[in-house]
């Protein structure tokens, strides 16, 4: 770990003029939950590179981190890590994607699981109900994380806007808000195996939230790009209900992009948005079809299906979400071959323990 400089000392982020404190040995972003300033993050664990902005004036040290997340070069540069990058001065940061809004009070509650839906072989829907009298608020596309017994947490989108959190579920008589989550199985993991072998409904489950900077900026008209991997496509979903509740008639097209058809686990879902909503349009892509699965879509890796659709992404936003891979594959190549701008790239990267920990 590093030693602490001694503070506190004042954060402030440019363009939006936010600024917060951080304590004497305190990581940014630490700092910035802690007072409702909404900075992008994924991982929280330096492994993903979703925190990245510029530092502007000040100094900072970082604790341990992957290479991938943020390079030497990186670095020279003057960008930082707000997850595990510590302030030894007074900062002024560069980071477009905090916004006045995107906070929300982050709260603990015990949550029920109300149901759970296998919809493919690796996939697990989870509905679960929050207490009647704590109604959490948050924004489509940020996340939860559970608090397991021994402290570890595992975080996971919530895939339904918040206008639906009070809506019938199939079934049931919910006494309070519903959440959904899609939960895909890591075999071996510590929580998806308890998921997919043992939970049962009833099962009470420790949970605190909202989180995250991943949500749609509203004050933009530019056309959208959602693009989705695999379970990804949970905080996607939530984004298309929200626009669709909000009349939001931006031009928007989802890509999801699994291994084999059945990874595409709500199709039926999406196509039957296409009919309500004509400014959505839907690319499913496959990977890696078998002679079976007599897919005649599209093929290969999703993140490229746009840069085949979409050459010059100059007037676009993007809002990527799923495999690390995939985010960062987009992210880099969107800017350099495409036009994109790097503020209007829109990011949640799925990182698991096993990536936190790999080289």
């Amino acid at each position: 770990m590093t030693s602490a400089a001694a503070g506190p000392f004042q954060v402030k982020v440019e363009p939006s003029g936010r600024s917060f404190s951080a304590e004497a040995g305190e990581a940014i972003l630490a700092a910035a939950i802690r007072q409702g300033v909404g900075m992008p993050y994924g991982c929280k664990d330096g492994a993903c590179g979703s925190c990245k902005c510029k530092k502007l004036e000040g100094s900072v040290v970082h604790d341990p981190h992957q290479s991938k997340a943020l390079s030497a070069e990186e670095e020279a540069q003057g960008y930082i890590l707000t997850c595990c990058g510590v302030p030894q001065s007074d900062l002024v940061l560069e980071s477009r994607q905090v916004t006045d809004e995107s906070a929300f009070p982050v709260r603990k509650m015990p949550s029920r699981v109300l149901s759970l839906e296998k919809v493919s072989h690796d996939v697990m829907r989870v509905r679960l109900q929050l207490p009647a009298n704590d109604t959490i608020r948050y924004h489509a596309g940020q996340y939860i994380e559970f608090i397991l017994r021994d402290g570890a947490r595992r975080s996971y989108s919530m895939a339904n806007a918040p206008h639906t959190l009070l809506a019938p579920v199939a079934g049931t008589v919910p006494a309070g808000p519903v959440v959904e989550l899609h939960i895909r199985h890591m075999p071996g993991g510590k929580f998806t195996d308890h998921v997919f072998t043992a939970m049962k409904e009833k099962e009470i489950l420790r949970c605190e939230g909202p989180f995250g900077s991943f949500f749609l900026r509203e004050d933009s008209a530019k056309p959208l790009v959602l693009l989705a991997s695999g379970t990804g496509f949970a905080p996607i979903k939530a984004l298309i209900e929200h626009m669709q509740f909000k009349g939001i008639a931006r031009p928007a097209t989802l890509y999801w992009g699994g291994r084999r058809p059945a990874d595409l686990y709500m199709d039926d879902w999406v196509r039957a948005r296409l009919a309500e909503m004509p400014q959505l349009r839907y690319v499913p892509v496959v990977s890696d079809a078998l002679p079976e699965d007599n897919w005649t879509g599209r093929t290969g890796f999703v993140h490229r299906a746009v840069m085949q659709d979409f050459p010059d992404l100059s007037g676009h936003q993007v809002y990527a979400c799923g495999a690390p891979i995939v985010v960062e594959s987009a992210r880099a190549e969107y800017g350099a071959a495409c036009g994109l701008p790097a503020e209007e790239f829109f990011a949640d990267s799925f990182t698991t323990e096993a990536d936190k920990h790999s080289a």
